[in-house]
């Protein structure tokens, strides 16, 4: 039997990051930036106003007031997207819109707010200091200026600094296709009204969610029956679409278990026993020719929340290698358990729990089962008792995985 890091780091060497590839900025968020971004120009690209208003000589209102407003003629109006052909001298205004390039001369912009917002003459009630209101050429980024670094994740806020500075394709490794597949005779699509001794499937939909959330781009196809040829026929329809397969159930030791034998027709495979509760049973592999053609083939347990625990546990690390990350695994963090647990002395058990505050966790459900999945639904935190350890008492110390966020 293999320990929890010695099945990891089988699974993490029978996967790798993927080839970069050239990307529309519409199509990479959640991928990784596969080189670094320098700005094509500065950010802002030139002196603009910071709010509708007019663009004055600051000299010109050091006198205004209420009382004693200045008034000046309105020579020019420059609209987001336009320049003017002005000068302003002294003694003049120009309205100008949020956005739009400072004209010759002006040294600050007085926001209409505090002008009767006049468009032939305006009246100013109040003096600015100088400089007010410009944004001023590469105060934000300098041209040429290095303003990300590959390897990062990419999301919404990258996205749009890439755009602003000039890129519309970029180099980025590519978020995983992940094909998902659950197995078993007894599963039907959810909806389905259950005849006795059938299952709605909710395994391929958990992984396909989680995979998802883990940063790939997740398919799930329908159930597969206990049947070896409809299973080849599947995996090697999904060669040439994924990146990485995953299917549950048809690991154990059962006797109408056609995944064993499915995957050692199509290719290579390895099952093991890991001292882990739940998800025991393991597999991984390749389906297809060896060489450029293998594709990754991960094999999880058929009790749901086996399925669960073994995806954060093993397949979130190895998509994340995938994706050319190299933080792989969720973080720890110690609290003191509200309760008590208990856990086989001879592996390292995941117990399902929840946040009663950011230093406490409880145990949440009926019990630690595998098949629980409403303890499982209300769980936010894995506690992780190690080989070793046949109980936890109430107020005792545990490594807890946060579930409630991904990582960056």
């Amino acid at each position: 039997m293999l320990s929890v890091s010695e099945y990891l780091e089988l699974v993490l060497g029978n996967v790798s990051e993927l080839p970069p590839m050239e990307l529309p900025i519409s199509e990479v968020n959640g991928c990784v930036l596969a080189q670094d971004i320098y700005a094509r120009w500065p950010l802002p690209s030139f002196d603009n106003s910071s709010m509708d208003g007019y663009a004055v000589i600051a000299s010109d209102l050091i006198a205004a007031s209420e009382i004693s407003p200045v008034i000046l003629p309105v020579i020019d109006d420059i609209p987001a997207g336009f320049k003017s052909l002005e000068t302003l001298a002294s003694g003049q205004a120009i309205r100008i819109m949020t956005g739009a390039p400072m004209p010759a001369g002006a040294d600050s912009v007085i926001p209409i707010e505090s002008t009767d917002g006049g468009s032939e003459v305006v009246t100013i009630h109040s003096p600015i200091e100088l400089g007010s209101c410009i944004r001023h050429e590469g105060e934000d980024v300098k041209a040429g200026e290095i303003v990300l670094e590959k390897g990062i994740s990419l999301g919404p806020r990258q996205i749009a600094l890439i755009a602003a500075v000039g890129h519309g394709i970029i180099s980025v490794i590519p978020k995983p296709r992940v094909a998902v597949v659950a197995t078993g005779s007894e599963l039907v699509e959810p909806g389905t009204e259950l005849k006795f001794g059938l299952i709605s499937d909710s395994n391929s939909f958990l992984i396909t969610a989680v995979a998802n959330d883990s940063g790939a781009d997740a398919y799930r196809l329908p159930p597969a029956k206990d049947d070896e040829d409809t299973l080849i026929e599947i995996l090697e329809d999904q060669v040439h679409r994924a990146d990485l397969i995953v299917t549950t159930g048809g690991v154990s030791m059962g006797a109408y278990d056609p995944v064993k034998a499915a995957f050692i027709k199509l290719g290579t495979a390895e099952f093991h026993k890991v001292a882990m509760q739940p998800g025991m049973p393991q597999g991984f592999g390749s389906v297809g020719k060896s060489g450029e053609s293998a594709i990754p083939i991960i094999t999880l347990p058929g009790n749901p929340v086996s399925a669960y625990i073994s995806f954060e546990t093993f397949i979130r690390p190895a998509i994340r290698k995938m994706r050319g990350l190299k933080v792989l695994e969720r973080p720890r963090t110690s609290a003191r358990l509200k309760g008590e647990l208990r856990s086989p002395v001879n592996k390292v058990q995941f117990a399902r729990a929840r946040f009663v505050e950011d230093s406490q966790v409880e145990p949440v459900g009926t019990g630690q089962g595998s098949h629980v999945l409403g303890g499982l639904a209300q769980a936010d935190a894995l506690i992780v008792i190690p080989v070793g350890v046949d109980r936890v008492a109430n107020h005792g110390d545990v490594s807890v995985i946060d579930l409630r966020s991904d990582l960056a």
